[in-house]
């Protein structure tokens, strides 16, 4: 049984996921990033999801006005051959801030922690942050 539909490009996948990972920790709506592009934010939609591979210049703009460089948006890209060591725990930890910051409330979270200017504040928090996660491994 042949599809007829192509499916979508895992590097293109992952540059996409990449992309919305950037412009939701900005706070920046698909709305506003496709303004700044001079294009529609169904296109960012199609972008973000891979269904439409994003051009050389486009992902360059994108990376101007998401304020990374270009290559933020193939970091721990599939097939990506890591020559560090240990490049395997590397990348699942990288996931695992990825699925983190895609969810609601490690979004929140990691907004509201920013503003925290103090670092004895912030380190109070993650001090915090760590009692709890023990305390619910004791149930």
């Amino acid at each position: 049984m042949m599809e007829n539909k192509k499916k979508p490009n895992p590097i293109d996948i992952h540059v996409g996921s990449r992309i919305r990972l950037r412009r939701t920790m900005l706070g920046m709506s698909q709305e506003k990033l496709g303004e700044s592009l001079g294009i529609t934010f169904q296109q960012i939609q199609k972008y973000e999801k891979g269904t439409n591979r994003v051009g050389a210049s486009r992902l360059q703009n994108i990376s101007s006005i998401l304020n990374v460089p270009v290559s933020f948006f193939f970091e721990d890209a599939p097939g990506e051959q890591s020559s560090a060591p240990g490049g395997m725990a590397e990348a699942s930890s990288s996931n695992y801030v990825v699925d983190f910051l895609s969810s609601s409330e490690g979004l929140q979270l990691n907004r509201a922690f920013v503003k925290i200017s103090d670092p004895k504040v912030r380190r109070k928090v993650v001090d915090l942050v760590k009692a709890l996660a023990a305390d619910g491994e004791v149930d």
